[in-house]
C-alpha cells in the first residue's frame, strides 16, 4: 500500500513535469507510476487529491531533511531547501506554463499544506536552536515560498542572511 503511495506521488511529479499540471490526466500518471489506472482510482479520486498529496508529502520529507541539516548549520538547512524548492522540476515547470496554479503555490494560507511547512520550518528553527516564533517561522517560510516562482541565485549567500536573522532561542 505504502509502495504504491509513494509511486502514485512519483509519478503525478513526473507527470507535472512532463506535461504541466492542467495537461497532465489521471491514466498519464498511472503510467509513469507503473500502476493500473483502477489502482489510482482506488487511492484518489480526483488528480487535484494527488497533487495536494504530493505537495504534502514532499513538504514532510524536505521538513525532515534540512531539521537534520539544521542541527548542524542553520544556513546550510535553508539554502538545502531553497536549493530543493528552486531546483524542483515539477515547480520549474509549473512557474513556466501555468501562472494561475503558481500564484496558488506561492500564497501563504492556512490549509494544510501551509501548516506542515510552517511546522516544518519551526522544526527546521528549534534544531538550529534558534527562536521559532511566528514572526521568525513567516520570514523563513516567505523567503521559502519565493523560490517556488525563481530558483534564485545566490542561495547561499541569502541563506546566511537569513539565519543570522534570526535570533537564538530564549
Amino acid at each position: 500500500m505504502e509502495r504504491t503511495r509513494a509511486a502514485v506521488l512519483d509519478g503525478a511529479a513526473r507527470a507535472v513535469e512532463k506535461q504541466g499540471a492542467r495537461r497532465a490526466t489521471m491514466g498519464d500518471i498511472a503510467v509513469l507510476a507503473g500502476i493500473a489506472k483502477a489502482t489510482l482510482y482506488n487511492h484518489f479520486r480526483a488528480k487535484e487529491a494527488v497533487y495536494a498529496a504530493a505537495v504534502e508529502a514532499g513538504v514532510r520529507a524536505l521538513a525532515a531533511e534540512c531539521t537534520l541539516a539544521a542541527r548542524d548549520d542553520l544556513a546550510e538547512a535553508l539554502a538545502l531547501a531553497a536549493e530543493r524548492i528552486g531546483g524542483h522540476p515539477a515547480l520549474r515547470r509549473v512557474a513556466s506554463d501555468e501562472p494561475l496554479a503558481l500564484a496558488a503555490l506561492v500564497t501563504p494560507g492556512n490549509g494544510t499544506t501551509w501548516r506542515l511547512a510552517r511546522d516544518g520550518v519551526r522544526a527546521v528553527l528549534d534544531a538550529s536552536g534558534r527562536t521559532s516564533d511566528p514572526a521568525a517561522v513567516e520570514i523563513v517560510l516567505r523567503w521559502l515560498v519565493s523560490f517556488v516562482a525563481d530558483g534564485g541565485a545566490d542561495v547561499a549567500r541569502q541563506a546566511g542572511l537569513i539565519a543570522a536573522a534570526i535570533p537564538p532561542a530564549e
